[in-house]
Parts: C-alpha cells; structure tokens; sequence
C-alpha cells in the first residue's frame, strides 16, 4: 500500500480551501490527469457518490469515491473519501483544514493499493511528485478564483463608482 501525508500552509481561509476541495465536478480544469469528474448521487447535506477519470500515459481509469465533508466542527474542516469501485483494491483520502495566522494549515494525507501490480508499480515511481503536483494544483486553483473574484470586483459598478469618487 502506497500511502503520503503532507502539511502546507497556504494563505486562504479554511472555507476557501474547504469549499475548493469539495467542488469536485470542477477538478477537471485544474487537476493534474484528472480526466472528468461528476457527482453521480447526493446522498445528504454532507455525504455524496462522485466519479473520476484520471489519465496518464497510455493509463485511464475510471473509480467512484464515498466523499463526507464535515464543515461542523469550526476548529478544522474536514473531508473524507473512501473509494467504492474502480482500480483500487483500497483507497481513502482525507483533508483537514484548520485557520492559521497566514490562512489555512492543511492536512492531506492519501491511502492506496491498485488491484493490478503493474499499474501500483508504475504509479510508486511517480507518487511523490504526483502528489506534490496534486496538492500544488489546489493552492493555483486557489490563487486563480482570488484572481477571479479581485478581478470581478475591481468590474463592479459599486467599485467604479468610488472610484470616479475618490478621483475627484
């Protein structure tokens, strides 16, 4: 079984990253391999059935993951997968968010054994740095939508408006 855990301090509030993570039907534009991506059931508020296409090479494997986000505790935010069909003999992630004074300390670790030996050998290769990829991609994701909401903010006619004030 391969299994990573990582800590990283990003400069984003809890929810930002939490909320990020969850949008799992938008990994596609911004993750690594991933392929596709969608919610395939709701089961509650807080519990839901997703799907995932990754790609690398000539590997494409689709697999369904059991995702729990726990926004209850204001402490640290919390997001738990469990894959439940695809390539993975075992496979479970977890996020935890907690605020620190330059944002968020997360914590990312991930479990997981391919049912075939070739395609857990070939991944072990590039694990870490896949990884690191991976985790690097939300942080960019992050600083993108900051971009994003600055940027739509700086469009804003009530922005506009004060700013005709304040040249005045």
């Amino acid at each position: 079984m391969i299994r990573h855990s990582e800590r990283r301090i990003v400069g984003y509030a809890p929810r930002q990253m939490f909320d990020l993570v969850a949008d799992v039907a938008r990994y596609p534009e911004f993750l690594p391999w991933c392929t596709a991506a969608r919610m395939r059931q709701r089961l509650s508020d807080t519990v839901e059935i997703d799907e995932l296409a990754i790609g690398f090479g000539p590997f494409h494997e689709k697999f369904v993951s059991r995702v729990v986000r726990n926004a209850d505790d204001p402490s640290a935010l919390r997001i738990d997968t469990t894959g439940t069909e695809g390539p993975f003999r075992h496979l479970t992630s977890h996020w935890v968010f907690r605020a620190h004074d330059q944002g968020t300390q997360i914590e990312f670790t991930l479990e997981f054994e391919f049912r075939s030996l070739l395609l857990q050998k070939t991944v072990q290769v590039l694990f870490a740095e896949a990884v690191k990829r991976m985790v690097s991609a939300f942080e960019g994701r992050a600083r993108q939508l900051r971009s994003e909401e600055h940027t739509s903010e700086l469009q804003s006619p009530m922005y506009l408006v004060c700013r005709l004030l304040l040249e005045k």
